[in-house]
């Protein structure tokens, strides 16, 4: 998409730079601060290196970053897992050995993901927003409040829908890592407690025993005040910026209201940009709430079934917001692939695993042809571009409901094991 491409902000650079609104332009819908971070890497040379090798060299630096909290976030969750299955009395039926190392997979799939090599190639702000998101949920993981707020607040104002993982944040804060559900260790620990009764011995901490049950709120004040600052940094960085076109309602209504308002119908891999080219007019506003709100929908449903699990709920809400964004790029979904490697110890046996690794590849190799075929030959037409955009939605949501009901059953198997024991 040109709204996040390096032409688009080569655009918004130039019109700043000749005393006009960045905005004025039909291409960059970003945000000043990225506008002016970054724009002159798309100009300019810098010791005798072209502006696209430095574009591309920042993308490759946001990866490799990403790829690091991503490794370092996994190993939490492996170490977790395995405390998780001791606390709950499994750990003589898990052997160390048979532990795939999440982290370290799920960093080289993002880092080798074709998807991944294709925003570094053709420079866009997918690779940083991702960053961000990845930076949140790393924070969150590690405790590490100011640094999950911060993430939180740019990956939000950069793209609006990352919004949506303040729910896992929380989750991370209060609860912490992802676990089985907690009635389990609730049950464990009634166990345990009429165990110890029966034998005249008393509990040694009982706190410690259900600390998994416990909800730190604390820690999500700390979060909000901290998203807050952020916020007011962020607004008031911005209002500086753009001073002199227009404040910062210039700045909403040409980012985020360019955003909800879906202006540009220019072919994407998503569905929406074909949709809103056939609605009629008269529909078009009650559509674009229907589109909005259904994403809405899903968070609470999703937060309640699977709150002890708060990074898999963030993978599930980046995937479902890929879906329904209204400028998706690749850079999306090789976000969220490498977020469901996070989670191969517990899907290891979702179904459908070949026949989705062969449709992604499917509609890689046919969507660049459809679109040449379409759009540079003219020998194709919209509906050949558009049936991979739908097959790659589809396949999309195959992924979601196969993920989902795999970690289900997973949590099932553990209760079953539990009441074994």
């Amino acid at each position: 998409m040109e709204e996040n491409s390096k032409t688009g902000m080569a655009e918004g650079y130039w019109l700043k730079q000749l005393s006009m609104s960045p905005y004025s332009g039909s291409m960059y819908h970003g945000s000043p601060l990225l506008l002016s971070i970054l724009g002159p890497l798309t100009v300019k040379k810098i010791g005798g290196l072209s502006s696209d090798l430095l574009c591309s060299l920042v993308s490759v630096v946001a990866d490799f970053i990403s790829a690091i909290l991503i490794r370092a976030t996994g190993r939490s969750l492996v170490r977790a897992h395995l405390h998780n299955w001791k606390s709950l009395g499994l750990d003589k039926l898990i052997k160390h050995n048979e532990v795939v190392p999440s982290g370290d997979v799920a960093a080289l799939v993002y880092l080798w993901n074709p998807f991944t090599i294709v925003s570094c190639i053709g420079f866009n702000t997918s690779p940083i927003e991702n960053m961000f998101v990845i930076m949140s949920l790393y924070g969150a993981s590690a405790g590490l409040v100011p640094l999950a707020a911060f993430g939180w607040v740019i990956a939000s104002h950069l793209s609006l829908y990352p919004i949506v993982l303040v729910i896992p944040v929380i989750f991370l804060l209060g609860y912490g890592l992802d676990a089985p559900p907690r009635k389990l260790f609730v049950l464990n620990n009634l166990q345990i407690g009429e165990e110890r009764s029966a034998d005249h011995v008393e509990l040694k901490s009982p706190s410690d025993k259900l600390s998994k049950t416990n909800f730190s709120w604390w820690r999500v004040i700390i979060f909000f005040l901290w998203a807050s600052i952020w916020t007011s940094y962020v607004l008031i960085l911005c209002a500086i910026s753009m001073k002199e076109y227009g404040g910062l309602g210039a700045m909403f209504k040409r980012t985020y209201g360019f955003i909800l308002a879906i202006e540009d119908l220019s072919p994407n891999i998503g569905v929406l940009w074909y949709f809103f080219a056939e609605v009629f007019d008269f529909f078009r506003n009650f559509f674009l709430i229907v589109f909005h709100v259904n994403i809405l929908f899903m968070i609470l449903p999703l937060a309640i079934r699977l709150n002890h699990r708060p990074c898999f709920l963030a993978f599930v809400y980046l995937a479902v917001s890929s879906m329904l964004k209204s400028y998706p790029s690749v850079g999306d979904s090789a976000l969220y692939l490498s977020l469901l490697v996070l989670f191969v110890n517990e899907l290891a046996e979702m179904q459908f695993t070949f026949f989705l690794f062969c449709g992604y590849v499917g509609i890689s190799l046919l969507s660049p042809v459809m679109h040449n075929l379409w759009i540079w030959r003219g020998t194709g037409n919209a509906n050949f571009y558009f049936a991979t955009a739908m097959g790659y939605a589809c396949f999309q949501i195959i992924l979601v409901v196969e993920s989902v009901s795999a970690m289900l059953n997973y949590d099932r198997k553990i209760r079953k094991l539990c009441n074994k024991v």
